[in-house]
Parts: C-alpha cells; sequence; structure tokens
C-alpha cells in the first residue's frame, strides 16, 4: 500500500492558504464575515500560516443552526477561518484517498453526486432484472423480477469513533503533522461521548464520512463479491435477483459493521422488491419510472409560495425566483416531472400574473 509523508509543509503554503480561501468563499462573497477578513487577506493568511506551523492553531467553537424543512436537523456551522483550514487540509489529502475509493461511491466526489448515482441504479435494475423480466404469474405489468436491500446506519455522523478514523488514515498518511491537524478538527465537536461523532455542515466532515466507509465499500465488494452495490454517505442499496443473497449479504454487514461501531438503521434497513419503488436520494425509483418523493414536492411548494410572497412585497426580485427555480427544475428533470413542472410554471404565471 502507498502512504504519504511530508505533506504539512505544502498544506501551511501561502499558496495553498489562497487557493482554499477562495474556495471557501465562493458564493458567499457578500457577506461581512468574508468582507472582513478578506479586507486583511495577507495578513490574515500569514497569521494562519504561523499558527499550523506552530501547532497553535486551535479551532473556535461551532455554530449550532437548527434547520427545520420539515425534518429537524442541526447544523454545526465552523468559523470561516475553520473552514479555510478544513479546505487546506482536503484539498492535500483528499485526491489521495479519492483514487482509493471505489466507483460506486457517489457523495462529495468531483463526477460523482445524487444524479450520477440515480443513472448507475437504472443500469443496475436492467441487469439483475434482465431487461424487465416478469415474475411469474405477474399480475401487474410493472412487476419486474429483482430486489434491492435499501439500507441506513443509524446515527452515522453521531457514531463514527475518532480512533478508528485516525487508524485508517493514518495507513496512508504518515505524517504526524498532518494527523495532529485531523485531531485538532475532530476535537472541535463535542457530543455526549467523547472521541466521537462529527458535526453535520464540515467540508472534513464529508470527507472523512467517505474515508471512514471505504472499508465497508472493498468488504462489500471484494469479500461478499456483491456486482451492484451503490453507496451515498452512510445510504447504500444492493440490488440482486435473489431476496435469500441479500438476506445474507444483510446479515454479514451488521457483523462487519460492529468493527466500525457501527449498526444499520433497524427501520430503514430492508429489503424489497424492486417494482415496489426504492426511495433513493430524494426520488422514488421504479423499473419503469422515477419520481420525486412527496416531501421533497411539498418541501419546494412551500418554498415557492413564499418567494411569489416576497417578490409581491418586493422583498425579493423576479430573476431570483427564477434563479432558484432553474436550479429545482434541473434536479426534478432527473425523474418523470413533466407535468409537475408545466404546473409549477403556471402557478408562477398564475399569482405574478405575468
Amino acid at each position: 500500500m502507498k502512504t504519504y509523508k511530508n505533506l504539512y509543509k505544502q498544506l501551511t503554503s501561502y499558496e495553498n492558504l489562497e487557493m482554499v480561501f477562495k474556495k471557501a468563499k465562493k458564493g458567499k462573497s457578500s457577506k461581512a464575515y468574508i468582507i472582513e477578513f478578506e479586507s486583511n487577506l495577507k495578513e490574515n493568511l500569514m497569521l494562519l500560516k504561523y499558527e499550523l506551523e506552530n501547532f497553535a492553531y486551535v479551532p473556535k467553537p461551532l455554530k449550532r443552526i437548527v434547520i427545520r424543512d420539515p425534518k429537524t436537523r442541526v447544523i454545526m456551522i465552523s468559523d470561516f477561518r475553520d473552514r479555510i483550514v478544513h479546505h487546506a487540509l482536503c484539498n492535500v489529502i483528499e485526491p489521495i484517498f479519492d483514487k482509493k475509493f471505489i466507483f460506486d461511491s457517489y457523495a462529495n466526489r468531483k463526477g460523482k453526486g445524487v444524479h450520477q448515482a440515480l443513472k448507475r441504479f437504472d443500469f443496475f435494475k436492467r441487469k439483475i432484472s434482465i431487461n424487465g423480466s416478469k415474475i411469474n404469474n405477474v399480475k401487474y405489468n410493472s412487476m419486474v423480477i429483482g430486489f434491492v436491500l435499501k439500507a441506513d446506519i443509524k446515527h452515522y455522523f453521531d457514531t463514527i469513533n475518532h480512533g478508528i478514523l485516525i487508524n485508517t488514515i493514518k495507513r496512508t498518511i504518515k505524517d504526524e503533522k498532518v494527523i495532529w491537524l485531523i485531531r485538532q478538527i475532530l476535537s472541535q465537536h463535542h457530543i455526549k461521548v467523547n472521541g466521537k461523532g462529527m458535526p453535520l455542515g464540515n467540508l472534513t466532515s464529508q470527507f472523512f464520512a467517505n474515508v471512514y466507509l471505504n472499508d465497508l465499500d472493498y468488504f462489500i465488494k471484494h469479500n461478499l463479491k456483491a456486482k451492484y452495490y451503490i453507496r451515498y454517505v452512510d445510504d447504500f442499496v444492493i440490488l440482486n435477483n435473489s431476496k435469500d443473497i441479500l438476506n445474507l449479504y444483510q446479515k454479514e454487514i451488521e457483523k462487519y459493521l460492529s468493527n466500525l461501531q457501527l449498526e444499520l438503521h433497524p427501520n430503514k434497513s430492508k429489503i424489497l422488491p424492486i417494482y415496489k419503488g426504492i426511495n433513493l436520494l430524494g426520488f422514488r425509483a421504479f423499473y419503469y419510472h422515477t419520481l420525486i418523493k412527496k416531501s421533497n414536492i411539498k418541501k419546494f411548494q412551500r418554498k415557492l409560495l413564499n418567494k411569489i410572497v416576497l417578490i409581491k412585497n418586493d422583498d425579493l426580485t423576479y430573476g431570483d425566483l427564477i434563479e432558484s427555480l432553474q436550479g429545482w427544475l434541473g434536479y426534478a428533470i432527473w425523474a418523470n416531472t413533466y407535468k409537475l413542472r408545466q404546473d409549477i410554471i403556471k402557478i408562477i404565471d398564475g399569482s405574478l400574473k405575468i
């Protein structure tokens, strides 16, 4: 296994810090804290460089934000200065680990993402169903053969063990200075159990989440020899035309996860026939068509109606509405949503009398 040393000098270089500053501020240039930091950019970056080089860097406390839309989630936001450090770390070590990740890990990776995962699922479902072969004595034309193990890891981000994560990283990264910085970042998050958990919202958390489950990916692909496997953070699916094989996979995965001090979510991990539809990354995927989950449609409609009210009160421009709408339409086009998209446009036209 190839290992990497002497990375810290590159990580703490002014060139790296200046480059990742631009990444960290992307889409937020008008924020007051960005403007303040940028007004003395060289001085601020040189101070950060000094602290990192002399191991005096201490992350600031996380800011806690509760989001209810409609599910309640707690997001922990790092100070902007700390976000630069996160980007600096990932800029150096993420390319090293990305080469080790399996092809079918789709979260937070260049060239991957939700839409690519959906395309891969579509390819896999045709493979295992032999291009839509029907169940014997089929009642409906949509009842094709094939099953999916749809799994979710229980409280994933809260239960990641720092020691296991560090040991996993140290198999590849032999630079103790980089390991020190990773420990500093992990220690920023405080929950009831010391040495466990990562905050939702951090760039490093997203990256570490992939590193932590990479061994699981290899176990499923190489030990279990599951050909049709897709993972997106802690959600994953395995497709097969045998329910018994998927049952076996599930039991073996549960045993393996104990090594990582993780467990499958008992209510969200189950084996389902493809023809009943599989909830996948905000969509519900059937064999012949794909829908957006009803909860996601309702959430979008609530936001749309709120924005229409803001436009009528001159608190939002029509251009801002169109920009956000284009983003949602780009998401919705991956499902069979032609009528839904037309209805959304009619709502806007009717409400604003365009």
